[in-house]
């Protein structure tokens, strides 16, 4: 698809998928195309209509990846006061029919919503473990689905 995000830092990368009679297969990470350095992995299912977010991070980078099953609604919004895209918001659809991973560094909100009836699924590579090492640290989380705030998945 090639879409390219406007907000300075966000990577999105169009994925392939090589098909053979086993099935196919899809890289979803390379060190050698990317400068993040995953601490850690999870895969994540989303039912129909349901969000997850919108949340952003003080020192995380988050890197998804997005092949299916389903799609998603990806919402992301520059939070960083002194970056060129201040404010700037996109939408894209992700997932089944658009393979992408999309790389989200720290200060820029972001959430995205299940668009598929049979639910949609992710995965995450993160630079940073949750919680820290051994699940003793603060979470680097500021949530905003909770709040009054101008950050909203419909």
């Amino acid at each position: 698809m090639g879409q390219k995000s406007e907000i300075q830092g966000v990577i999105i990368k169009e994925l392939k998928q090589w098909d053979d009679d086993r099935g196919y297969l899809i890289e979803t990470f390379r060190e050698d195309e990317t400068s993040i350095k995953p601490a850690m992995s999870y895969v994540s299912h989303t039912n129909y209509n349901t969000s997850r977010g919108p949340h952003e991070h003080a020192s995380q980078s988050d890197m998804f990846v997005f092949v299916g099953y389903g799609d998603f609604e990806l919402y992301l919004w520059d939070n960083r006061k002194l970056s060129p895209t201040f404010k700037k918001a996109e939408k894209f659809t992700v997932g089944e029919s658009n393979k992408v991973a999309v790389i989200v560094p720290p200060g820029v909100v972001h959430g995205y919503k299940s668009i598929s009836e049979k639910g949609s699924l992710s995965l995450n590579y993160p630079d940073k473990l949750y919680a820290g090492k051994n699940k003793k640290e603060e979470v680097d989380e500021i949530r905003h689905e909770d709040s009054d705030s101008e950050f909203k998945i419909p």
